[in-house]
């Protein structure tokens, strides 16, 4: 009997020096993808070609890409742009981290930014954010690792590309506090503080919207149901726009004044209709919890 034919699946893993690309790396290895770390830009498109020509033996490739190629990495973005113009099918993953993340991360290994020269760290940080600018505003996702530890980044990244079959749409759906400013990777944003505030009542006050009596608070509003229900229903037919575009991730942030009550409460009950659509894995984080 014929076997259908079968791609092999390319990943390019970018990003800021110190956002964890290593990590990322060993968590993809570990999810049976071959890896290649530190590969010259140049050389991408001709190791696309033999994977693309091979699937059966190298069936998910994932290919670490970084600044440390130094004059290499200035043709990035032709070498993409090269690739998918001749039909290679390819995602890209870019990880960041925040400024005052990727300092304490320098200084607690005690070693130089590649681009920092003879200047201070943050030097080399603001070099390298505007030489990867451009890439990382057309990545597939952008994975920021500024509260992640070395399990939590192995756990989000071998989530994203597990081996448990053929995922078509990752999603994540994030609650946030609107004081602390909107998440940087938000595909779709949901105000909810139409909803009346438990914060305003005093034995709800020190709660979070993961507590039933924060949810029941929350939900006995008519008019929360209703949104859940519209706010999803709309997002399946961008979901199938997302398919037939190729687009794999997405995240849907849900935001209320502090991200501890009412996006909470409202983000679990959204994550849990939206894993029921066909061909969705759902990822939940609570980014401002804790932060009052």
């Amino acid at each position: 009997m014929a076997q259908p034919d079968r791609k092999a699946e390319l990943l390019v893993v970018t990003g800021m020096s110190g956002a964890g690309r290593s990590t990322a790396a060993n968590a993809l290895e570990d999810q049976g993808w071959y890896v290649v770390d530190n590969l010259p830009p140049q050389m991408l498109q001709t190791l696309a070609d033999l994977v693309s020509r091979t699937p059966e033996a190298i069936p998910r490739l994932a290919v670490v890409i970084d600044v440390r190629g130094k004059a290499l990495f200035n043709d990035m973005r032709e070498t993409l742009a090269a690739m998918e113009a001749s039909g290679v099918e390819f995602s890209v993953l870019f990880l960041e981290a925040s400024d005052e993340s990727l300092v304490a991360r320098y200084e607690h290994q005690r070693r130089p930014h590649p681009l920092q020269a003879g200047g201070r760290i943050m030097d080399g940080i603001a070099a390298e954010r505007a030489l990867l600018k451009d890439l990382r505003e057309s990545a597939d996702i952008v994975l920021d690792t500024s509260t992640y530890n070395v399990h939590a980044l192995s756990k989000a990244v071998a989530d994203l590309y597990t081996t448990d079959g053929p995922v078509v749409l990752h999603l994540t759906v994030m609650s946030f506090g609107f004081k602390y400013g909107l998440p940087a990777d938000a595909n779709y944003v949901a105000d909810v503080r139409f909803i009346p505030n438990p914060h305003w009542v005093p034995a709800l006050r020190p709660r979070t919207g993961k507590d039933v009596e924060v949810r029941d608070y929350v939900f006995k509003e008519e008019g929360t149901r209703k949104f859940v229900e519209m706010f999803t229903s709309m997002l399946e037919p961008v979901f199938n726009g997302y398919r037939t575009e190729n687009k794999h991730y997405a995240t849907i942030a849900i935001g209320c004044t502090g991200g501890k009550h009412r996006s909470v409460a409202v983000t679990e009950e959204v994550a849990r209709r939206l894993s029921k659509f066909p061909r969705v894995t759902v990822n939940v984080e609570h980014r401002d919890i804790g932060r009052e």
